[in-house]
């Protein structure tokens, strides 16, 4: 028996001895032969011809592989993806206070009025700065020293927020009333009725505390025996703002509360700035109308007068703003003002000004390093 196999394409011819002894037995062999080689054609082209949808099939699944994996991958992996994207978008963005920029919705911009005084520039930026940082819109207006010019400027639209003082904010609106008192509550309560007439709001008042300070040198306080501002004579030359002689906290207030009239000899200068500051270095004047805060007092020894009859009232720093604003930008933007005058106290305040007016460095890289200390930037 052979044990060669035929190959199906090509059937070996079979040998003469083999056809003469085999008869019909090997015409059956070979017929079965030719048979099975057929069916293998048969199959083959199946395979190779009638397989082209399936040759398609093959390379639409490997395709459709391809989708699978990357969907299987999407399944498994999608709801990190977005999630991670979101995740450290959002680390990027959050701001003091814990808000985000994109969630700072469409509004003005926030327009911060600044007198002409070191510490109205620094209040200016310490409020601008985080509010900038936490994707609102910011810009700065410099304003005169007088309080009708920050009231006008409200009215007029060339600001919308600023860093006001409580109760000298209330006794301008009231026209003197006396209304304001030492406590910030009642006085705070007051202004806001008085501000609403206005279309104004106030946020929470600060810790920190800017009145007015009837100052002398060390050396006059001495040689008068100064230590109260009862202990002021008619005769002493007062130096201070242009409005001291109608501010109820200045020239009038002194009258009413001590029986002393200062209005004969007053100098008019600045709001508790150089001016007055340089005044009383040169003698110019005996008793100088500056603010509490201001860091020229204790790096020249000068005296604060004390005041028993009250007649310094509650100056908190109080953030003014318009109605606009709380509407539009709503209590995520109250919320940040508002930590923003918690973590600032009196201490701090005056430390700005010594800065300021001292060091003589400017009031935005002041802002900046009370904030970050303060980890609001």
């Amino acid at each position: 028996m052979s044990d060669t196999t035929p190959n199906p394409t090509e059937p070996s011819e079979p040998s003469g001895s083999a056809a003469t002894t085999g008869g019909s037995g090997s015409r059956t062999g070979l017929i079965i032969g030719l048979v099975a080689a057929a069916v293998v054609l048969i199959i083959g082209a199946i395979v190779v011809f009638g397989g082209g949808d399936d040759d398609d099939d093959v390379e639409v699944a490997d395709d459709a592989t391809t989708t699978t994996v990357a969907d299987e991958d999407d399944e498994e992996e999608e709801p990190e993806a977005p999630t991670t994207t979101v995740a450290d978008e959002s680390t990027d963005t959050t701001a003091a206070g814990g808000g985000e920029a994109g969630d700072v919705p469409d509004g003005p911009t926030i327009t911060i009025g600044a007198q002409d005084f070191g510490e109205s520039a620094i209040l200016a930026q310490v409020y601008g700065q985080a509010l900038e940082a936490a994707g609102y819109p910011v810009s700065y207006q410099a304003l005169g020293g007088f309080r009708d010019i920050v009231f006008a400027s409200f009215e007029s639209g060339d600001i919308n927020f600023t860093a006001e003082y409580a109760a000298s904010a209330l006794e301008f609106l009231n026209e003197g009333a006396g209304e304001a008192t030492g406590d910030i509550e009642p006085t705070a309560a007051l202004l806001r009725e008085y501000l609403a007439e206005r279309g104004l709001q106030a946020a929470e008042a600060s810790p920190a505390v800017d009145s007015n300070a009837f100052v002398v040198t060390s050396e006059t306080a001495d040689e008068l025996g100064l230590s109260s501002i009862g202990d002021l004579t008619d005769d002493l030359r007062l130096g201070g703002p242009p409005d001291c002689e109608t501010n109820a906290f200045c020239i009038p207030g002194v009258q009413a509360a001590y029986g002393v009239d200062l209005s004969g000899n007053f100098v008019s200068l600045d709001g508790g700035g150089p001016l007055t500051v340089a005044a009383l270095e040169g003698g110019e004047i005996d008793v100088a109308i500056l603010f509490s805060t201001n860091g020229q007092i204790a790096a020249n020894d000068w005296v604060v007068l004390d005041d028993p009859e009250g007649l310094i009232n509650a100056d908190n720093v109080i953030p003014v703003m318009t109605d606009e604003l709380v509407e539009v930008y709503g209590d995520d933007f109250v919320a940040l003002v508002n930590e923003v005058s918690a973590a600032l106290d009196t201490a701090q305040l005056t430390e700005l000004n010594r800065r300021y007016d001292i060091d003589l460095e400017d009031a935005d890289a002041i802002a900046r390093d009370w904030l970050e200390g303060a980890g609001l930037l």
